[in-house]
C-alpha cells in the first residue's frame, strides 16, 4: 500500500555521500525533502541535482534538510557530483543516498513497474518535524521536477500547519488565505479583530498571518 500524507515516513539507514544516516535522525526536528533518481548520469536528475544545490539558502531559510537518493552504487557518485558541478555550476551540497540494492527504493515504494521494474520514478516526499509524510509526488522520468513548486508548498505547509488557515489556488508566500472551515465565525473574530472578505459563508478571506 502507498505511502499516504499522514504516515510516518519510514526510518532507515544508508550510506550517503556524507556518510552513512539513519533518516530519522537526519531530520532531527527539521522538515526534509527525499527525491529519487533513476540512477546516475541522467541527464534531466543532473539538472535537478544542479539546481537543488543552488537552492541551498532557500532551504535553510525554511529550516528544510534535503536528501536525494540514486539506485547507482556510491563509486559512481563521486564522478556523477562532478559532472554536475561541471555542467550545472553548482557543487552538491546535500546527501545523496546510495541505494543500490534498492531498500529504500522498496520502502518507499519509488519503484513502479508500470514505468519501469527496475528504476525508480523521480518521487518527492516532504516530511515534516514530526516525521509524518506532509506531501509525496511522483514524476515521469521525461519531466524535471519544480523546485519553485516545491518551496512554494513547504511555505504553504509551514503556515498551515501553524496557523488554521489555507492557501488559495496559485498561493504564493504573502498572498491572502483561507480561514479553514473548522474555524467558528466566533473563534475567527477572535483571531482577525478588522474581521475579513467572504464572497461566499465557507469562504473567508483574510491576510496572510504573520509567523
Amino acid at each position: 500500500m502507498a505511502l499516504q500524507i499522514g504516515d510516518t515516513a519510514p526510518d532507515f539507514e544508508a550510506d550517503t555521500t556524507e556518510g552513512r544516516i539513519r533518516f530519522h535522525d537526519y531530520i532531527d526536528g527539521h522538515w526534509a525533502v527525499l527525491f529519487s533518481h533513476p540512477k546516475n548520469f541522467t541527464p534531466v536528475c543532473t539538472t535537478e541535482l544542479g539546481a537543488t544545490a543552488k537552492l541551498k539558502d532557500e532551504f535553510e531559510r525554511r529550516g528544510v534538510k534535503v536528501i536525494g537518493l540514486s539506485v547507482s552504487p556510491m563509486d559512481d557518485h563521486p564522478k556523477w557530483a562532478a559532472d554536475i558541478e561541471e555542467t550545472q555550476g553548482a557543487a552538491l551540497n546535500f546527501p545523496l543516498i546510495a541505494d543500490p540494492d534498492r531498500k529504500v527504493a522498496t520502502l518507499y515504494e519509488m519503484i513502479h513497474p508500470n514505468a519501469n521494474d527496475s528504476m525508480t520514478v523521480r518521487s518527492v516526499f516532504v516530511v515534516g518535524p514530526d516525521k509524518k509524510v506532509k506531501l509525496s509526488m511522483n514524476y515521469p522520468a521525461s519531466t524535471g521536477r519544480n523546485f519553485d513548486e516545491i518551496l512554494r508548498v513547504i511555505d504553504s505547509l509551514q503556515l498551515t500547519a501553524e496557523h488554521k488557515v489555507a492557501t488559495p489556488v496559485n498561493w504564493r508566500h504573502g498572498d491572502d488565505v483561507i480561514i479553514v472551515p473548522a474555524v467558528s465565525d466566533e473563534e475567527a473574530k477572535q483571531t482577525y479583530p478588522d474581521g475579513w472578505r467572504a464572497p461566499r459563508p465557507y469562504l473567508r478571506i483574510v491576510p496572510q498571518p504573520r509567523s
